[in-house]
């Protein structure tokens, strides 16, 4: 299997091109390493990806149409596509929504047109995210909820894509699966990410901002889950039936909802240092909790996930440490 997985360079795309190299599949890695947050971090994790038998990179936006086709002539053999590469960020919508509609839209759109050229193509992989659930109040969120009223920009572009990737299933019998990710977290994160920062923050000696008290919920999912979640579904496309188009979307998350307030007590034990906390009220554009129903997506695969927060944290932790005596 050849697979090409864009946004090689960020957090779930590397762990996910390291999973399928590990078990000897080829990997044609893409990304544009923009300078959303710190380049050093991107081009370290396609360092651990380098030189190993099977990947391949290639320096392309998504949202390039014409490097896109190049890419489609120069690596025929694409069986399958994990596409993980996006503008990230609730709150960062809010501030750069052009960057959300030229990455989430178009450089949808234009994976979308490259999978349906490639000939030897299986099955599109693509990362939704928990967002699209918006204003939805019953908990947990399950894929037949209704999802049309999203609260931030990025949470309207997920939607948006799964909508193209639904009409791509109808008109091209284009086989896709939309995972709906919980809140990943773990080593090599992104460090615009809440328990990132935080530990950033603690170690420095600076303040962190907590909202409603810490009683903020999320469904946070170790990485390593997430990457069982995301290759398991990558072997099993769909196929059509009943004159219904070969696409469906799963959430994929740790079925368990823990506070904000519990993961800053983590991540003070893990690093040894009290935080500075600031209270504040929770902004218009994040949800008061999140939690996944998973049934569709481990009766599928086996998906279940293994790693409670109060296991991942300290792992998390550690890697940080580790990460900061390289760049300080």
């Amino acid at each position: 299997m050849t697979v090409l997985v864009t946004g090689a360079a960020g957090f779930i795309g590397h762990h996910v091109a390291r999973a399928l190299l590990d078990r000897g599949e080829r990997v044609v890695g893409i990304d544009n390493l923009n300078d959303y947050y710190d380049v050093r971090l991107k081009r370290a994790r396609l360092d651990r990806l380098a030189g190993r038998p099977g990947f391949r990179f290639h320096a392309i936006d998504i949202a390039d149409r014409a490097a896109m086709a190049g890419l489609a002539a120069a690596e025929p053999g694409i069986t399958g596509i994990v596409h993980l590469a996006a503008q990230a960020g609730v709150r960062y919508s809010m501030v750069a929504p052009f960057a959300y509609a030229a990455s989430n839209l178009m450089g949808h759109l234009v994976i979308l047109e490259t999978a349906r050229n490639l000939r030897r193509l299986r099955h599109l992989v693509y990362a939704s995210s928990s967002s699209v659930y918006g204003a939805n109040r019953t908990l947990p969120f399950a894929e037949a909820d209704r999802v049309d009223t999203p609260l931030s920009l990025y949470a309207a572009t997920k939607r948006a894509d799964e909508l193209m990737s639904h009409a791509y299933g109808h008109l091209y019998g284009l086989p896709q699966t939309g995972l709906r990710f919980f809140t990943v977290y773990g080593p090599w994160g992104r460090p615009d990410m809440a328990y990132f920062s935080f530990a950033e923050a603690i170690l420095r000696g600076e303040p962190i901002t907590v909202y409603d008290e810490g009683r903020v919920k999320r469904d946070f999912t170790y990485i390593d889950d997430i990457v069982a979640g995301v290759v398991g579904c990558l072997d099993r496309p769909p196929a059509a039936a009943a004159g219904a188009p070969p696409v469906r979307l799963l959430n994929i998350g740790n079925n368990q909802a823990e506070s904000v307030s519990a993961l800053v007590a983590l991540l003070e034990q893990a690093l040894g240092r009290q935080a500075v906390v600031r209270f504040a009220p929770r902004p218009a554009a994040d949800v008061e909790e999140t939690c996944a129903a998973v049934e569709a997506i481990s009766a599928l695969t086996g998906f279940a996930p293994r790693t409670p927060l109060s296991e991942g944290i300290p792992r998390f932790a550690a890697w940080l440490l580790a990460w900061r005596r390289t760049i300080l």
